[in-house]
């Protein structure tokens, strides 16, 4: 069987997201059907030698992955999870502003640079600095074997963007079977609560949701924790919150499950979501899910199942919690997920990926 060296940023686990879930458990489960695969960071040396195919996470960061990609030997896949930051921006912020004159593709070089001296990241390589983030971006995928997107809605968006169109296989996300399908006990502090679950930042939206649920007599729960480039933003959502409102740090394993069974509503209004891990495995749990309107990936994995609400406005997304929080569950979108979204499913067609490269 293949030997499959899984390759992603450096902060992976120092500064976990859903692209970290999305590894771990595709790695999981291609194991179960045989395929030897090696978790490894951009910042490690790589025997290359070692493996029949390296397969890359997260294009939305370029310079971590350019430097391998210019001197492997072997084929290699992109998993893309291709996030299109910005929409949180206020056209009259900095961030704005820069966004306005740099575009997508110069604010992403600039918050590279920008980590480089913050926190002390590293830029994988100075072929990233002369070729800039969209040049490098396209390098990067020319020189795929192929492109494994979580949606058709994702690989539409990143060809629109890169006018680029490679070859690509679909790789759905999805949930964890053994552990959705366990009984847990109610956690009292969590019982009818309304969860958000997900690092803390401006994407992601917290502020907006805090500030829209203050007086509904709703019990928010905040799950997760700032990087270090958005400190100051949770210290703002901390001083948004009303009594009603509780942070409650990262949950581990069983723990987030737990949390989901326990309460009514799981709500992330983001900004933008490839798929949204959080709300994918919350409906799972029998959670009604709210979530922003402005991704083009949620209605492929949940349709008219979800409560959709506009990010930027606070009325619009207490609306959407109030009604999912009285709506009764609909079993029909469990019954959905279970059948497409799994990692099951998503294991079975990576590894349909490897053997069409590899064959």
């Amino acid at each position: 069987m293949y030997r499959i060296a899984a390759i992603s940023r450096a902060t992976l686990f120092s500064s976990p997201g859903g692209d970290t879930k999305q590894i771990e458990r595709t790695a999981l489960y291609l194991r179960e059907l045989g395929v030897k695969i090696d978790i490894l960071l951009t910042n490690q040396p790589i025997d290359y030698r070692k493996y029949d195919l390296l397969h890359f996470f997260n294009i939305t960061r370029p310079a971590d992955i350019l430097r391998h990609a210019a001197i492997c030997e072997r084929p290699y896949v992109v998993s893309p999870i291709f996030v299109e930051y910005g929409h949180e921006d206020q056209d009259n912020s900095l961030r704005g502003i820069l966004r306005k004159q740099f575009g997508t593709d110069g604010m992403e070089y600039l918050k590279v640079i920008g980590r480089r001296f913050r926190n002390g990241e590293k830029i994988g390589s100075l072929r990233y600095l002369t070729r800039g983030h969209r040049r490098s971006v396209i390098r990067i995928v020319e020189n795929a074997s192929l492109l494994l997107p979580n949606s058709e809605s994702e690989y539409q968006r990143f060809a629109r963007h890169y006018s680029y169109a490679p070859a690509y296989h679909i790789i759905p996300n999805g949930v964890d079977m053994p552990r959705v399908l366990k009984d847990y006990p109610v956690i009292p502090s969590h019982k009818g609560a309304v969860v958000c679950m997900g690092r803390i930042e401006p994407r992601k939206n917290q502020l907006r949701l805090i500030q829209a649920l203050r007086g509904s007599g709703l019990k928010l729960i905040i799950h997760g924790e700032a990087s270090p480039n958005h400190a100051q933003y949770e210290r703002l959502c901390q001083q948004a919150a009303g009594n009603d409102c509780f942070f409650e740090g990262w949950l581990q394993g069983d723990e987030v499950f737990a949390a989901y069974a326990s309460a009514k509503v799981h709500a992330m209004p983001s900004f933008f979501e490839t798929t949204g891990l959080s709300s994918l495995e919350a409906a799972a749990m029998g959670c009604n899910v709210v979530i922003g309107n402005k991704g083009d990936d949620a209605p492929e994995y949940f349709g008219d199942f979800a409560y959709y609400s506009d990010p930027n406005d606070i009325d619009s997304i207490r609306n959407a919690v109030l009604k999912a929080y009285e709506a009764p569950y609909d079993e029909k979108l469990r019954l959905k997920i279970f059948d497409k979204f799994t990692w099951e499913n998503a294991a079975q067609e990576t590894l349909r990926a490897y053997r069409q490269v590899l064959h």
